[in-house]
């Protein structure tokens, strides 16, 4: 540390004492805390409220480090060895107690034990660590990771461990580039990540298998929503999401891409959809979340779109030796290494550490803020902040489209059907000609044409996108799950599934209560 930095005031890794307080506690929990995160100083003869500097009386020197020394040896266990130096500022000593980061966590006052003495670090601020944070301590000290962990009242069959194997390969083929190359998920593999462990010659499930296959043994819920202005006062909308791993993170994107704004770029004569912010990066972040997140903190992932930004929400405080600066520079460490590692196999993560680097380029180069990252004692928020212009000159966000739809991309001067989603756009563009702007929409009929709404048309290709996008990675859909997709009553999303089974966009399998959707190139044999 330097002159400047001890005249900063106090921080998550600076506290301040002006002298040796009377009950060693009142700094050695600060000790402790320092231990337990990323370190810090407390500083001996600075004033806590003016920042002042005053100094430790000359004769008061020797004997003061000798009692700081004791104290923190005496008190803390596992035991914290100090270094402290006494340092020169403008002819007045201080005593600057310096505290590493310790390898033995959980750290606690010994005279209250470790439920009553674990202290942490948040905010600048020594507070005692709640149960979840002192779970998350003791593997960090044990060099262990909770999703390895045996799944305590889990038990599964030799078919559930097929049943994943044969998921897991699927979406690895799904997202590869060329999916005959890669190779299918076998119960030793999924035994070399941690997602299963040998006990007596029977293989158990870890806390891993039980949040990638979404059964509630491990809490693992994503919530979304949608609020007007910049604050969660005024609810606009919002979702819960449950299920497999896989499954949380593409419903929690669709959702985002559903509510943010989709305009439009020109090469040339040709029109490029571009989503206000980044798919590529909204995608990462909710993979991180999901990946990195605290399974110990019971507390929700929250994603949350503003009028002015993108947050996202991860439980659970940085892994040990992790800050946001390392990680905005691609440093990587990883607390669920068996989620990791299944994650990279199935084509989520490319690299460890590359996400965070690559989202912060993806979004500087689409014109928007640098991502904002806060937090991290407690949990980490990113913030991605939104281009609340006109996406396309001379065309109103309403022409574009809005919630995720691009209007014209289905609205064209002649009857054709969009190829992606099957929706017949008969539709006519009525336009100013005197300033080339799109006022309207008409659809023709024999009658002359009947006013079509932006809603009406975005409401559609929203709709269908949804089911295609869920049976990609569900493979089936019962009526339930398509409610379930789409939020609707039984009726509506009956009519939507059978207006996309009539145009050939998916195919109808079975009958009665037992109907199922699949996309057209399954053959009957499904995947259960």
């Amino acid at each position: 540390m330097n002159a400047e930095q001890y005249l900063a005031g106090e921080s998550k890794h600076v506290e301040y004492k002006l002298t040796i307080p009377k009950q060693s506690i009142n700094y050695t929990k600060t000790v402790v805390a320092f231990a337990n995160c990323q370190g810090g100083h407390i500083i001996f003869g600075v004033e806590n409220n003016t920042w002042q500097v005053k100094g430790i009386p000359e004769d008061q020197v020797f004997v003061i480090k000798d009692a700081i020394a004791n104290a923190i040896t005496d008190s803390c266990e596992p035991m914290v060895l100090p270094d402290i130096s006494l340092r020169d500022y403008q002819g007045r000593t201080i005593i600057d107690v310096a505290i590493q980061p310790g390898m033995q966590r959980p750290y606690y006052i010994k005279s209250l034990g470790r439920d009553q003495g674990t202290f942490v670090r948040i905010a600048g601020t020594t507070r005692l660590a709640d149960e979840a944070t002192i779970r998350e301590l003791m593997f960090e000290g044990s060099n262990r990771s909770f999703d390895k962990a045996p799944c305590l009242g889990l038990t599964i069959t030799d078919e559930d461990i097929n049943r994943l194997c044969e998921r897991m390969t699927d979406i690895a083929k799904g997202n590869a580039d060329n999916g005959e190359n890669v190779k299918p998920v076998t119960r030793r593999q999924l035994l070399s990540w941690g997602v299963l462990i040998e006990r007596d010659g029977e293989l158990l499930p870890t806390n891993a298998y039980a949040i990638l296959t979404g059964n509630e043994a491990v809490r693992s819920v994503v919530q979304c929503g949608v609020f007007k202005g910049n604050t969660k006062a005024v609810f606009v909308d919002r979702r819960q999401f449950t299920g497999p791993a896989w499954e949380l993170i593409e419903q929690a994107y669709q959702y985002v891409l559903r509510n943010i704004h989709l305009g439009a770029r020109f090469d040339g004569v040709y029109r490029h959809d571009v989503y206000e912010i980044p798919p590529d990066a909204i995608r990462e972040l909710i993979v991180n979340a999901i990946v990195h997140r605290s399974y110990i903190d019971h507390s929700n992932i929250q994603v949350a779109v503003y009028d002015n930004r993108l947050e996202i929400t991860s439980p659970g405080r940085l892994p040990m030796g992790q800050t946001i600066e390392r990680m905005k520079e691609g440093y990587s460490k990883i607390r669920n290494e068996a989620l990791a590692s299944a994650f990279e196999y199935m084509g989520y993560i490319e690299h460890w550490g590359s996400g965070i680097p690559r989202i912060i380029e993806e979004v500087t180069a689409a014109g928007l803020e640098e991502p904002e990252f806060l937090g991290g004692d407690t949990d980490l928020r990113i913030n991605i902040y939104r281009d609340t212009q006109d996406v396309v000159p001379g065309e109103s966000l309403n022409d574009v489209g809005n919630n995720g739809l691009d209007v014209a991309k289905s609205m064209v001067s002649r009857q054709e059907i969009d190829p992606d989603v099957g929706i017949t756009t008969g539709l006519r563009r009525e336009t100013d000609s005197d300033v080339g702007i799109t006022t309207g929409l008409r659809r023709e009929t024999d009658s002359g044409g009947e006013t079509v709404t932006n809603d009406e048309v975005q409401t559609t290709y929203q709709q269908r996108t949804s089911i295609l996008d869920a049976l990609r990675i569900r493979h089936e859909l019962g009526i339930k799950d398509i409610i379930e997709v789409l939020g609707v009553q039984e009726r509506q999303a009956q009519r939507i599934i059978r207006s996309m089974a009539d145009s050939g966009l998916v195919r109808r399998v079975g009958a009665g209560r037992t109907t199922r959707y699949v996309l057209p190139d399954n053959n009957g044999d499904e995947r259960q």
